[in-house]
């Protein structure tokens, strides 16, 4: 082969920031979660000054991988760490009101160890959530590899910089997109296929208010589309399956999509 293929691939290399895998950042993560919720893991401690080491354990690997996540930001991995984990008991108090929303609002679930234990909407909302906090901290391209990892195990793509209230209810999940200026209320339950996009993808919009939002107290079914950075979705809103919606509907709407179905019915004459 040609020899500055070889040197262009070496230069290459040379350049590229030395970040940990993603399989070891979202390990992390996932150990994050262990931790405060036992029911994922057989890992169980015998006293509080075993438990808080192993939070320490994790502080310090998030620092490791922030050292390298950007040179110039994360001179000071170690602080950013520490504030991450200053606020894990408010991290674990939402991560509680999603988990109640999923269980009360699925007649499914038989118990909230299920749902911590099974349910691909919460592993996707608990990444989602570190991220998040991750990316409120001023982190670079760590809560991405977070919330894709979700994606790929889930199919449920939530963009980190969304800001999504309490007591989030993902149900089924796959397919759901949630893009990234999106602003969603407390109580919201969104089902599978649903996408909360921009009517533009276009580069010059980067920054801007690109997805809707949608209020307190909202369901969304499965299919809808909802697109626009100016669509505001009322609150106590009922949106139907398949719907597409690009306009602001009031408080208290019913939206739903009238398909137009024809059923033949074939009577055997033999």
């Amino acid at each position: 082969m040609d020899e500055e293929f070889y040197k262009h691939l070496l230069e290459k290399q040379n350049k590229v920031p030395n970040i940990p895998p993603n399989s070891h950042i979202a390990t992390w993560a996932l150990a994050v979660v262990h931790l405060m919720f036992p029911e994922q893991s057989k890992k169980h401690f015998d006293s509080v000054a075993d438990l808080k080491t192993a939070f320490a354990e994790l502080e310090e690997q998030l620092a490791s991988i922030l050292q390298f996540s950007d040179s110039t930001a994360f001179q000071n991995s170690a602080e950013t760490a520490a504030t991450f984990f200053k606020q894990l008991p408010e991290l674990y108090r939402i991560l509680n009101t999603d988990i109640k929303a999923i269980y009360e609002g699925d007649p499914a679930a038989f118990s909230e160890f299920e749902v911590i234990r099974s349910y691909p909407g919460l592993f996707a909302i608990s990444l989602y959530r570190i991220a998040h906090r991750l990316c409120r901290l001023g982190v670079p391209l760590i809560p991405r590899i977070l919330t894709e990892h979700a994606h790929s195990k889930t199919g449920i793509d939530i963009h980190p910089s969304a800001k999504i209230g309490e007591y989030f209810y993902i149900d089924h999940g796959t397919g759901v997109v949630i893009g990234e200026s999106c602003t969603i209320g407390n109580n919201v339950k969104i089902y599978q296929g649903v996408t909360l996009g921009a009517l533009s993808v276009r580069k010059s919009m980067a920054g801007t208010k690109r997805h809707p939002t949608v209020q307190d107290r909202v369901v969304i079914y499965s299919g809808a589309t909802i697109l626009g950075g100016e669509t505001v979705i009322g609150h106590d809103s009922v949106i139907g399956g398949n719907v597409w919606l690009t306009d602001s509907v009031a408080p208290y709407s019913t939206v739903y999509h009238t398909p137009m179905i024809s059923v033949q019915n074939i009577i055997s004459k033999s």
